[in-house]
């Protein structure tokens, strides 16, 4: 095992911690600090855990798990739901994950709020939806504001019922407090030539580590952008950083991979982003995810960890297309390929966050997998530590 070393990670400053001491006299002790590493050579598996299929936890049905991270400042974890409000309103659960390096030990819910739209309605289902109007949930990711401690939290929009994806901030207790300002090629124009395909936009979020700056990432390549990736060949998406009030500082080319393998015949399958982490100005981890359908109709999940930077890339803000288009990529290198663990189940893997430095001295990571509420699959969390 490598000794951590100092100069290659940085402290991430704790929302909050600040006020804590003044609030307590200056006699509190500072919560502990996330150890960000400015790179990442490798990943080691420490543990597993799960959760029941369709959990009951204070009259919600737990499930639809798409997006993870710590709340340093309070010692938990902020889980959010993709249920579309089917089974209950769009909603985000805390928790409590108990774990060192050597062991996961355990995974307990402590409570659970709801979202609320700018109207302090609740999120609406597609049936409430045609009939009431307001925006249908699919929410994908979320993050702990570090300055502030605020709840920041996507949706992939819905292109059929001509809702976009979006970026929105709440209060911890789901009320609605402000929207990010998006250009203009994230609508969804009514003759789909262009903007994002549906159900393959917004999948990752992610803050600078001092919280100034955000990342989202497109799960998959825009219309005008491309096709899809297939078995034979990779595709082009989208990400893009943001200052905190909406204003683009830079968008970057992120080459996917072709999808691991081959479905049966006239089964689905695809590959793209389901989250990202940054680790810097430049410097990100992307977790690629594909799902790839069987004769029989069962699902094979490939998961794979990338780290990435922008350095030198082209930015393409200004660029309507990438079809024929001259850009630089990101760079990219392979950091994990999690089938390549043995593991018995790699399951449906959409969030992924840093948490409390490990008693060695390493980051810790967690990734959480989404069942889409079905009963072949399951809710995971998997605890690493990053090797710098």
């Amino acid at each position: 095992m490598k000794a951590q070393n100092p100069s290659r990670c940085s402290i991430r400053t704790l929302a909050g911690s600040l006020s804590l001491l003044l609030a307590l006299g200056g006699c509190a002790q500072l919560p502990t600090a996330i150890t960000t590493p400015d790179t990442v050579s490798s990943m080691r598996l420490i543990g597993e855990q799960r959760l029941p299929w369709r959990m009951q936890f204070r009259d919600t049905m737990v499930g639809g798990l798409s997006g993870i991270d710590y709340d340093a400042a309070h010692g938990d974890w902020v889980m959010i739901s993709d249920d579309r409000s089917e089974h209950n309103p769009a909603r985000y659960y805390r928790a409590r994950l108990s774990y060192d390096d050597k062991s996961f030990k355990s995974v307990e819910l402590t409570s659970v709020v709801t979202l609320l739209q700018p109207d302090g309605k609740v999120y609406p289902s597609k049936e409430n939806f045609r009939r009431h109007g307001g925006v249908v949930p699919d929410l994908e990711a979320i993050r702990v504001d570090p300055q502030n401690g605020n709840i920041w939290y996507t949706s992939e929009g819905d292109a059929p019922a001509g809702l976009p994806p979006f970026v929105r901030q709440a209060k911890p207790d789901g009320v609605f407090m402000s929207e990010l300002a998006l250009p203009d090629m994230f609508d969804v124009p009514a003759d789909g030539k262009s903007g994002p395909r549906n159900n393959q936009s917004f999948e990752g979020l992610s803050f600078s580590p001092d919280g100034k700056t955000l990342w989202v990432s497109m799960e998959g390549p825009m219309i005008q952008d491309g096709p899809l990736p297939n078995p034979k060949a990779g595709a082009v998406n989208r990400i893009t950083r943001f200052a905190r009030d909406g204003k683009v500082l830079g968008q970057f080319a992120y080459p996917l991979e072709p999808i691991p393998a081959v479905p049966g015949k006239g089964k689905f399958a695809d590959n793209g982003i389901s989250e990202i982490l940054a680790l810097s100005d430049t410097r990100l981890l992307a977790m690629e995810r594909s799902g790839v359908q069987a004769d029989d109709g069962s699902y094979q999940d490939y998961v794979r960890i990338y780290e990435i930077s922008t350095d030198g890339a082209s930015d393409i803000q200004n660029l309507a297309t990438l079809n024929g288009a001259a850009y630089t990529l990101v760079k990219k290198r392979l950091v994990l390929d999690l089938n390549q663990l043995k593991m018995p189940r790699v399951d449906n893997l959409e969030g992924i966050s840093l948490g409390p430095t490990l008693p060695n001295g390493h980051a810790s990571l967690v990734l959480i997998s989404d069942d889409n509420f079905g009963k072949d699959q399951v809710t995971q969390l998997l605890l690493f530590e990053l090797i710098p």
